[in-house]
């Protein structure tokens, strides 16, 4: 199922050992260099710490109407606990607000919202609000995330057919495409990224 990336803010965290809510999404962290979302930042009366808790996607048993459900409390660790999750905190990746350009430099827009597929949590398609000049026949722009081939530190780079990203924006059948936009640190916008090897996708999403 896709979701808006919206909706998920507030989402409730459902507990099976106290058959109930512990908390509720704040925040959705994103891996730039899978466009995944990776973690939810927290808050509730049953999660603390000053940079809040945190709860990894990999941990969600089922995701319902209702709520996403996970074993128990002890599912949540803080920032500072796993060494991976903290490299991607580092980085402050955001989508919303970000340019979209096609690879030969055509301004496209600029994203101000995004879906998830709640299978894998992976960022399934954005929508791209049109600049001035353009948005009097396209106002917005649904893209997919095959059409994307680079992501930098300031913009999402996409291929130049914009009449195919029509077409194919709502598809859920997707290839990911991407170039790792960070290395150790975080990179200048214009720096060389290295290449990541496509994904296929499974058959059972499509």
């Amino acid at each position: 199922m896709l979701i808006n990336a919206d909706k998920l803010i507030g989402y409730p965290i459902l507990s099976l050992h106290v058959n109930g809510m512990i908390a509720k999404v704040t925040e959705l962290i994103i891996d730039p260099n899978s466009l995944k979302v990776i973690a939810f930042r927290l808050e509730g009366p049953e999660v603390g710490g000053e940079n809040g808790t945190i709860l990894q996607t990999q941990l969600v048993r089922e995701f319902s109407e209702l709520g996403m459900v996970i074993d128990s409390i002890d599912d949540f660790v803080n920032p500072g606990d796993v060494v991976k999750l903290d490299k991607i905190l580092d980085i402050r990746f955001e989508l919303i607000g970000k340019k979209v350009e096609s690879k030969k430099g055509s301004k496209i827009g600029k994203i101000i919202s995004f879906t998830v597929n709640t299978k894998d949590f992976m960022v399934q398609q954005f929508v791209v609000q049109r600049p001035l000049i353009k948005s009097f026949l396209d106002p917005e722009l649904i893209i997919g995330r095959s059409e994307v081939i680079k992501v930098t530190d300031d913009k999402v780079i996409v291929k130049d057919e914009e009449d195919k990203i029509r077409k194919n924006g709502m598809r859920e059948d997707f290839v990911p495409n991407f170039v790792n936009p960070f290395r150790e640190a975080r990179l200048a916008p214009e720096a060389d990224l290295a290449q990541v090897d496509s994904q296929t996708p499974d058959e059972s999403d499509s």
